[in-house]
């Protein structure tokens, strides 16, 4: 079966008309029009003629090419069809004239992303806009501009499984543009929901290979491996592979990801309570484990002075128990009370 997405070009309409030229030509039309239509009438003794008729019916129908103007400012773009048929992209900024009966095209006009500087409607043009019915009964202008503008799309937080299966809260900020519009109007739906789906599913691809921390003997590069990355410890990597994940599957959507940031990372509150006494008792045992090593390296010390000075000479029984005296002091949570020995050493 063939691929329709590949047969979608976007066209760049080159040569679109001066609207400022068409719209004094129509008011000149109208003018003109109306002053001959009067000199008819004086010319008849009030009575109409052929000439009249023919004045009233260019006046009714004068108007239609102001239809085909179209407003554009800087990074934006309208999409044209005529009866049905793609005839290009029009890119301003600029007063344009095109094909009066042309049709302005956005499936996702009315579509807004979280944190995105959508195009709001604006002085857009006679045809640029569409009139659509709210649940109150008023009017709503839609603008069917397309943003070529680099926007944000933060699609909030949302629940996902680590490779330990921890559930883990994470929200990412993609930075997007549309870059070929025909494709991104007629190869999906609504290329604004296209992207948030998208975004979702490849946040959830990634995510799941790698543990909030790192872990022992897990894989999160695929050449079987174990390495240390984790969510909160490789992020820069993480939303690399998140962005270059989410750039193919909105390739055929005329889309370009140029930018993806991890904006909130912590564990779900189910397990977060646990999981900051596991890091507390990890600290803790961090902490002793280095005052251990610490203790001992003291104890060591002292003995091997003590022998070489030959201050005190001390059997194996006192050694040990000067071991243990020293490792109380030095290990232990409170300042240790001292004991003063007035008589013999035995």
């Amino acid at each position: 079966m063939k691929n329709n997405t590949s047969i979608i070009q976007e066209k760049r309409i080159g040569h679109a008309g001066s609207g400022m030229a068409v719209l004094l030509g129509v008011i000149l039309g109208y003018i003109l029009v109306s002053l001959l239509m009067i000199w008819s009438i004086l010319r008849n003794g009030g009575e109409g003629g052929l000439l009249t008729f023919v004045c009233i019916l260019l006046l009714g129908i004068l108007w239609i090419p102001l239809l085909g103007l179209r407003i554009l400012k800087p990074q934006e773009a309208l999409v044209l069809t005529l009866f049905g048929n793609y005839t290009g992209t029009l890119i301003g900024p600029g007063f344009f004239f095109v094909n009066p009966f042309s049709t302005s095209v956005n499936p996702a006009a009315r579509t807004k992303l979280g944190q995105s500087s959508d195009v709001d409607g604006g002085n857009s043009g006679i045809r640029a806009q569409l009139q659509l019915k709210t649940s109150s009964g008023t009017t709503e202008l839609v603008s069917k501009k397309i943003s070529l503008k680099v926007m944000t799309l933060s699609n909030g937080r949302q629940k996902v499984n680590d490779v330990l299966g921890n559930p883990v809260d994470i929200g990412i900020a993609v930075m997007w543009r549309v870059t070929d519009t025909a494709k991104a109007v007629f190869c999906v739906d609504n290329f604004k929901e296209y992207l948030s789906l998208q975004c979702d599913s490849a946040v959830r691809s990634i995510v799941k290979v790698y543990p909030y921390d790192v872990a022992p003997n897990i894989d999160t590069t695929g050449d079987g491996v174990a390495d240390d990355g984790s969510l909160r410890g490789s992020s820069e990597v993480v939303v690399n592979r998140i962005r270059e994940e989410l750039q193919k599957k909105v390739f055929d959507a005329g889309l370009e990801i140029l930018d993806a940031r991890i904006t909130y990372l912590a564990y779900s509150p189910e397990i977060a309570a646990v999981m900051l006494q596991r890091q507390q008792a990890s600290a803790v045992i961090d902490a002793r484990k280095m005052i251990v090593d610490g203790a001992v390296g003291m104890v060591e010390m002292a003995l091997e002075r003590l022998n070489e000075n030959q201050t005190v000479v001390l059997d194996e029984e006192r050694k040990a128990a000067m071991v243990s005296n020293l490792l109380v002091v030095l290990c232990g949570n409170h300042d240790a009370q001292p004991i003063v020995n007035s008589g013999s050493l035995y």
